[in-house]
């Protein structure tokens, strides 16, 4: 016992914390609690439910089950934070660094999950008779892709051993400054993901203008548009997780020519939680046979009141 003790204590010491450090990390660990109980409910529905089983809706619960792993990254994060804040110590347990790997792999993934949903609509719109593009092997495979991709990309930080912990902000990450692995992360984990998804639906846009200045088909013009519709959703919802995600990108920015403030971390992660938990609402909202399938589970279960016949 001798010997444990003194390890822990040759890996930690006493810091200084500000007040607003506990209540902040309560609140986004509830946050992160609540979008990973309504990840694990959507993505059970999509599941288990005949109805949900169609392409879009696979696409959906791909960005479902994703959810659920980036959220338990962040919880398990925001815990590690919280216990070394409560404790004032600072300590870097063994998993820590893995812990900001899979923190850039699920973000990654999960960003790639809404190109997905966009690229889908795309390939419907611009190839309609190029069945291929529309089979679930084809959308698998683009789903493992992402996967595999996600989890490639950020080994190198692992091997170079360049996410390190951040004891103000007791968290393991790469440090921001101006340097090759913060720009190739950004652009993985982040950049080309979220604006790739943007570039789609202005594609979509033009091709439908000219389309509906073309003699088309009025039943491809209306199907175009629909889908065109489900992308304008996609894109809403990946504009409000850039906006709320904005001061990471921020202090990334700011780190290339300035000194950025000590509590960088703490303060962007808090905008990044709030943005899970948002995401997850809205994608909920804009999925349609989602919203039926919950709606009819909710009905079913509602207690029936027969009305009393007074003779």
């Amino acid at each position: 016992m001798n010997e444990i003790a003194g390890i822990f204590s040759n890996n930690s010491s006493e810091i200084n914390t500000e007040l607003w450090f506990i209540p902040i990390d309560i609140l986004t660990i509830v946050c992160v609690t609540i979008a990973i109980i309504l990840s694990t409910i959507f993505f059970l529905i999509i599941l288990f439910d005949k109805t949900c089983h169609t392409i879009p809706m696979m696409l959906v619960g791909n960005s479902c089950l994703i959810g659920i792993l980036f959220g338990i990254m962040m919880l398990w994060s925001g815990l590690f934070t919280l216990v070394n804040d409560l404790k004032k110590i600072q300590y870097e347990d063994f998993f820590c660094s893995f812990r900001g790997y899979m923190g850039y792999v699920t973000c990654s993934i999960q960003n790639c999950s809404y190109l997905l949903q966009a690229i889908y609509r795309f390939l419907i719109i611009i190839y309609p008779t190029r069945l291929f593009f529309q089979t679930i092997r084809f959308q698998l495979f683009l789903i493992c892709l992402s996967w595999i991709v996600g989890f490639l990309y950020p080994i190198y930080f692992l091997f170079t051993k360049e996410i390190i912990y951040n004891v103000n902000n007791q968290i393991c990450q790469l440090k921001l400054h101006l340097s090759f692995s913060v720009i190739y992360m950004a652009n993985g984990a982040y950049i080309i993901p979220v604006f790739s998804t943007i570039f789609v639906y202005f594609k979509l846009i033009r091709y439908v203008k000219q389309m509906s200045k073309r003699i088309t088909p009025v039943n491809t013009l209306i199907r175009a548009q629909r889908e065109l519709k489900m992308v304008r959703r996609t894109v809403i919802l990946v504009t409000i997780l850039f906006i709320l995600c904005f001061p990471y990108a921020m202090f990334i920015l700011l780190s290339f020519f300035l000194t950025i403030p000590k509590y960088h971390f703490r303060i962007s992660y808090i905008f990044v939680d709030i943005s899970f938990i948002s995401v997850i609402i809205i994608l909920f909202q804009f999925t349609d046979p989602l919203k039926t399938s919950v709606t009819k589970k909710f009905h079913r279960r509602a207690p029936m009141i027969l009305p009393t016949i007074i003779q």
